[in-house]
């Protein structure tokens, strides 16, 4: 059984995808081992609970060092014998002891079409109103996986949605998440296989 750790900070939508492809066997013989939030109101854990999978909340504010929190973390994924990290709308940029420790093993999703609007301070409805602002005629999700610059290390997949005339950054939002469930799924398919061939 391939095991998977999930990092959140909110409602857990892309945890839920990932889940339910576990569960129906759309990716084989996987299933979401542990659950970390640095939220603890996250209603992620509420769906890890539903699905009796350990969902922890661990405050980033109890720990001297983002490195020593990023290094509970990777104890905790440890001890749960999970191979592959997914962030799945996980606020906090991850420390370089968990991208070591899992070096090839994190995937994170993005709402827009890396390399553009991507880095720091884009996230949520910022990158979805810099999209907007530009005039793009497209945009849509990117799972890559993770490495010590933000949002920029190795692309796995992107879809594509367009940009509406009309648009508000809420609209493009939904209509981007939407994408997010069907994508981020799939990414994690495409690496769990290459996992275990190698």
């Amino acid at each position: 059984m391939f095991k998977i750790g999930v990092l959140i900070s909110g409602g857990g939508s892309n945890l839920q995808a990932i889940i339910d492809a576990c569960e129906s066997g759309y990716i084989p013989d996987s299933r979401v081992a542990v659950v970390v939030s640095n939220k603890k109101d996250a209603y992620g854990l509420v769906r890890a609970d539903k699905h009796k999978i350990p969902g922890i909340f661990l405050d980033r504010k109890e720990f001297p060092s983002s490195e020593e929190y990023f290094n509970k973390i990777a104890d905790i994924m440890a001890e749960h014998d999970v191979r592959l990290v997914c962030l799945a709308g996980f606020l906090l940029m991850a420390h370089k002891s968990l991208i070591k420790k899992f070096k090839g093993r994190i995937l994170n999703i993005h709402p827009a079409l890396l390399p553009k609007f991507g880095g720091k301070g884009m996230y949520g409805h910022f990158v979805h109103e810099s999209v907007i602002k530009a005039g793009e005629k497209e945009s849509g999700p990117t799972v890559h996986f993770v490495d010590e610059i933000y949002d920029h290390g190795e692309i796995v997949l992107q879809k594509k949605v367009p940009v509406l005339p009309g648009d508000t950054p809420d609209i493009l939002a939904a209509r981007v998440l939407s994408e997010e469930h069907k994508v981020f799924p799939e990414a994690v398919k495409i690496v769990v296989a290459k996992f275990n061939k190698g």
